[in-house]
């Protein structure tokens, strides 16, 4: 097809990072899935912390979720870097809950650039709690909140509908009894859409609900929780007491898995992201990568680039 025929660019997604938090491989880990990076095994690929970048004009860019790696990520991403001046194409930033890996990315966003932090308003209220957070000047950055099933034109083209799904509170937040799998606030899935794509982006997910998987029918795109291969994998590994579940995330495999749950719904790509360290998808070849390979799914990686 000549070049001047190609059907124009509707969404460009670059995966800014992976791994879930703590990056992979993470900094105090030594499992076997760790030990392969610490050993610069060509199998595995090391991964920065989950965050993506999207834009539908090209020029002006959207990130979901801020990772602690941002500026690394920032660096590694030529369509991220400044024109001139203090001039970044990022217009904004959606943030899907109020954990770590996700909001402290923020910080590195400090130095006078008019930007949006988009989120629910309980996320919104973490942010404005913590002091820390003062040092993005409100001259300049606008908090803006997000609203159930609500659109938003986020502008240059690109529209945003978030939608609760099953999750918990921040890490830093819990205390006493944690209710995991509720459907409130504290946990987005984003659908973004431009001249008629559309990708799901959902980095962080407990359980599947029938919201999820009919936001997902059709769509292009599907960037979903990837966390652990199973819901014991850090427990057998001797490195935690909590499962996936009491972590907040669905496990890949087994009878509530998202493989069984995504396995009739038509979706254009299907990309695992905010993948654990520990778990083995990671690794380039092993049996449990050809089992979501199998089933249709990629494996993102930092830099990945995608096109709708």
């Amino acid at each position: 097809m000549p070049l001047d025929e190609r059907p124009a660019t509707k969404l460009k997604i670059v995966v800014l990072g992976s791994a879930a938090g703590g990056g992979y491989p993470q900094w105090n880990c030594r499992c076997p899935v760790c030990d392969l990076a610490w050993q610069r095994d060509r199998r595995v690929s090391p991964r920065t912390q989950s965050s993506l970048a999207v834009t539908a004009d090209g020029d002006h860019w959207f990130l979901l979720n801020a990772s602690p790696d941002l500026r690394q990520q920032i660096q590694s991403t030529t369509s991220l870097w400044p024109a001139n001046g203090r001039d970044s194409p990022i217009r904004g930033v959606f943030l899907t809950n109020g954990d770590v890996d996700h909001v402290a990315g923020l910080l590195s966003l400090r130095e006078r650039q008019a930007f949006a932090v988009i989120g629910t308003p309980a996320t919104l209220k973490l942010i404005e709690a913590n002091s820390i957070f003062r040092v993005l000047d409100p001259a300049y950055v606008r908090m803006q909140p997000l609203r159930d099933g609500v659109e938003i034109d986020a502008g240059f083209g690109l529209k945003a509908t978030p939608f609760f799904v099953p999750g918990k509170v921040p890490l830093h937040e819990e205390s006493g009894t944690v209710s995991i799998g509720g459907v409130g606030e504290s946990t987005l899935g984003l659908e973004i859409r431009s001249a008629g794509a559309r990708l799901i982006y959902i980095p962080g997910c407990a359980k599947m609900s029938g919201e999820i998987l009919r936001r997902a029918s059709g769509a292009d795109l599907l960037l979903f929780d990837g966390t652990t291969f199973t819901d014991d994998e850090m427990v057998r590994l001797g490195l935690s007491q909590k499962t996936a579940w009491r972590m907040g995330h669905m496990a890949i495999t087994g009878d509530e898995g998202s493989l069984r749950a995504f396995a009739e719904v038509q979706v254009g790509r299907k990309v695992y992201t905010h993948i654990n360290n520990t778990n083995p998808i990671l690794i380039e070849g092993s049996s449990e990568r050809r089992v979501v390979e199998t089933a249709g799914w990629e494996v993102a990686y930092d830099g990945m680039e995608i096109a709708l």
